[in-house]
């Protein structure tokens, strides 16, 4: 009987553990937030009691860390609500958001605010449309049950405790009983923790849709053609139904047909990589797996200004534009290649393997962004040779480093990949140089190596680059400017023909931020504009 007691204890301990292990590792997980978003407009609510925010339209959070606010203001006889995303780390008119951590948003007084000034925040999806203004008696309740939680969450502590020494002690008991060395020092619990754990960045990453439902997404006008997908500018859309007016978000989605699943896997893995995020890396949203459409999708930031190829084509820019083209250009790289995030957390260094001036968007602050990771490939110390050579020569023959073109390129170094990328970064400095008013005369846009065929095949390249040494002209009429001058000389640096002497990424970087000064030396014109902005033209391969 004493026996089956104490099974019967131990048995609800485990399963009590294993609930709490579960429950604390799913609060680990965080998604994107889901909020009420509105200017500020009338509202009939009177500051007491409960109300609802008459707002009709949800917004997707921009950040992770992004809690739901809603603001109740008064000024004589004007009652307003105006509903936001915000980041808790900063301040939020002047002030700094407190217990946004509750699942209801529960106004608190602000005095000094020029008005009659209620705010509150709250961390779960829409929470800001149900208001509460009785806040001190909730937080009374939330007080009362946290109390109540504290003896129940020591008791859980104990019980795990407990197991933990009870499962060591029978392992090291046995393990003398049977003379076959010394007991593990380890339980499994430890190892449950660890395993779930390694992939929560990709869950991180891809959190938009943390539904299975699909999004609601209306197409819009085709803007990219590749031989792998397509792109389109397309509309997120942001709330109400019925007869009421919908808001919508502006994406971009590269559909990519069903044939074409091994691409579309590989750039959804490597966009899934929480570690990836970077300004002057393009903003992923989610992948979905359209089975009506037997298409797969990549929904991303969407940005009108294009690609910088198209961009260049159509615009003559000044020194300052060049500096924050290239600056962010490099920037981008350098994040992609570097095996450590700005916080210096440890990440997996990445390859693009495809850099060119087609696959770089311009943002709006005419920064860049770099985009088409269907080639990238993830620098892990733990990839063989062999699983490094199964990748193949890869890439775009014109922008192709002369190691890739005579597949020479040394598999026992993840360096080689970083370095193959910096010879192609090189080449698009060179275009953006080129489109620069800083020079002197400005000729018509044209690619590196444009004596060639407007598609070159690898073997041509490889006459041009490998045998002649042939790199675009850099005229003397360039270096005539100071700031050109670094840019250029960072460039011969870059493409040079033994991988080992071109400098990285981060190097490039530095040396633009080096010269920031320089943009005093001539005033910022406006880009000469030939074409309307809305462009946006991927072209891959």
């Amino acid at each position: 009987m004493e026996l089956l007691r104490f099974s019967a204890f131990w048995c609800g301990t485990i399963l009590f553990g294993s609930f709490l292990l579960e429950e604390t590792e799913a609060m680990i997980i965080k998604v994107k937030r889901l909020c009420k978003f509105c200017d500020e407009q009338a509202t009939n609510c009177t500051g007491k009691g409960r109300c609802k925010v008459e707002c009709d339209r949800t917004a997707i959070c921009p950040q992770e860390d992004d809690v739901c606010v809603s603001v109740w203001r008064k000024r004589d006889d004007n009652v307003t609500f105006d509903t936001v995303c915000h980041n808790p780390a900063q301040r939020l008119y002047g002030l700094v958001l407190e217990n946004y951590n509750n699942s209801k948003c529960e106004m608190k007084e602000r005095k000094g605010m020029g008005a009659e000034f209620f705010i509150c925040s709250c961390s779960e999806d829409e929470c800001n449309e149900h208001i509460i203004f009785n806040s001190y008696v909730a937080s009374q309740v939330v007080a009362v049950i946290l109390v109540s939680l504290v003896p129940l969450m020591v008791m859980a502590v104990v019980v795990i405790t407990s197991f933990y020494c009870y499962r060591v002690y029978r392992q090291r008991q046995a393990s003398s009983r049977r003379k076959k060395g010394p007991p593990l020092d380890f339980s499994d619990a430890h190892a449950i923790m660890i395993d779930d754990g390694s992939d929560s960045s990709s869950t991180l990453a891809n959190n938009l849709n943390h539904n299975t439902e699909l999004l609601p997404i209306e197409l819009d006008v085709q803007v990219g053609k590749g031989r792998f997908a397509e792109v389109y500018k397309a509309k997120l859309k942001q709330g109400s139904s019925g007869g009421e007016e919908q808001g919508f978000e502006t994406v971009a989605i590269k559909i990519f047909r069903y044939e074409e699943y091994a691409s579309w896997k590989n750039e959804k893995d490597i966009f899934s990589d929480a570690d990836l995020r970077h300004e002057n890396v393009l903003h992923f949203l989610t992948a979905e797996e359209r089975k009506v459409q037997r298409q797969y999708w990549l929904i991303t930031a969407y940005h009108p200004r294009g690609n910088l190829q198209e961009y260049l084509s159509h615009h003559i820019i000044s020194w300052c534009d060049l500096w924050l083209l290239g600056s962010s250009l490099s920037s981008g790289v350098a994040h992609l290649h570097s095996d450590h995030t700005s916080c210096g957390r440890y990440k997996v260094a990445i390859a693009h393997r495809d850099i060119k001036s087609s696959n770089i968007l311009v943002k709006s602050d005419l920064t860049c962004c770099l985009c088409d990771f269907g080639l990238a490939q993830r620098l892990d110390n733990n990839l063989s040779v062999d699983e490094l050579a199964n990748s193949g020569q890869v890439g775009t023959a014109r922008y192709m480093a002369p190691e890739v073109l005579e597949s020479r390129i040394n598999l026992e170094n993840i360096e080689s990949f970083k370095q193959a990328d910096v010879y192609s970064m090189a080449l698009v400095l060179w275009e953006i140089i080129s489109r620069c008013s800083a020079i002197g005369e400005v000729k018509e846009y044209e690619p590196p190596f444009g004596n060639l065929r407007e598609h070159p095949c690898v073997e041509s390249m490889k006459d041009s680059v490998l045998r002649d040494r042939g790199r675009p002209e850099i005229p003397n009429s360039w270096i005539n400017h100071p700031g050109i001058q670094i840019v250029c000389a960072s460039i011969e640096d870059c493409w040079d023909h033994d991988p080992e002497a071109r400098l990285t990424a981060q190097c490039v970087a530095e040396r633009f931020d080096e010269m920031e000064y320089l943009d005093k030396l001539s005033d910022r014109s406006d880009s000469e504009e030939k074409i309307p902005e809305e462009i946006f033209v991927v072209d891959e391969k």
